[in-house]
């Protein structure tokens, strides 16, 4: 069932595409549902992508397809109860121009994590704003990359490893492995036998052995920022 916020927001971005042809932009969301930030239009999008209502095109930062409008009984509390079937928002003007697709969002940092040596993970919270089009569905969070032994993926120190947050990997995965709840790194994830291995991508070190109890997947790599 939809939540009173996921229906409003269908609801605007069927009306515009229906009245445009172009999907609203994340500035234009925030506003129509007076959210308080750009991370709660994307929270309420990757809900709707997730429950099968939207799809997000690729490569489109505000590519937004409806496939589905929620039916009668899928929402939890309609906006629409007191009035009929409409959906009273606060709109954009109609004679507004397209904005460029340029959203951003702002998903915590949380320090840096080494792709060498681990170190101590998750420390300190700030917000990075990250372009839109980078992030798929879920909840996402950024480490800043300290060391080289992810160089051969083109992982470099002081890049922005955005993570995607998730318990579980599959083999060849990019993935935060935290070790004994104390300690993450960014490297491949492989199950050996028995064990877990932490494969680097730098020939000059050596994979990483640990017992299954000794390490707890934090999240898998989805993209990466780089400032010049």
């Amino acid at each position: 069932m939809l939540t009173k916020k996921q229906h409003e927001l269908i609801c605007f971005i069927a009306d515009r595409l229906n009245d445009t042809g172009v999907s609203p932009s994340f500035e234009e969301m925030k506003e129509a549902l007076d959210l308080k930030s750009k991370s709660g239009v994307h929270r309420l999008i990757s809900a709707l992508e997730e429950r099968g209502f939207l799809r997000r095109l690729a490569n489109r930062a505000r590519a937004l397809e409806v496939i589905r409008m929620p039916e009668r009984g899928e929402t939890k509390k309609p906006a629409s109860a007191a009035k009929g079937n409409v959906v009273e928002l606060k709109r954009a003007p109609a004679t507004a121009a397209p904005q460029p697709a340029n959203d951003v969002i702002e998903i915590p940092l949380h320090g840096r994590i080494a792709a060498g040596v681990p170190i101590e993970a998750l420390e300190g919270s700030t917000m990075l704003p990250v372009p839109a089009a980078l992030l798929g569905s879920g909840e996402h969070y950024a480490l800043e990359v300290a060391g080289d032994s992810m160089v051969e993926a083109g992982i470099f120190d002081g890049d922005y490893a955005l993570i995607r947050r998730q318990e579980t990997a599959r083999d060849g995965e990019i993935v935060v492995a935290l070790i004994e709840d104390a300690e993450a790194t960014l490297k491949y994830f492989r199950n050996e036998g028995s064990m877990v291995r932490l494969d680097p991508a730098n020939r000059a070190y050596d994979p990483q052995r640990y017992r299954p109890d000794q390490v707890r997947v934090q999240g898998k790599l989805a993209g990466l920022l780089r400032r010049y």
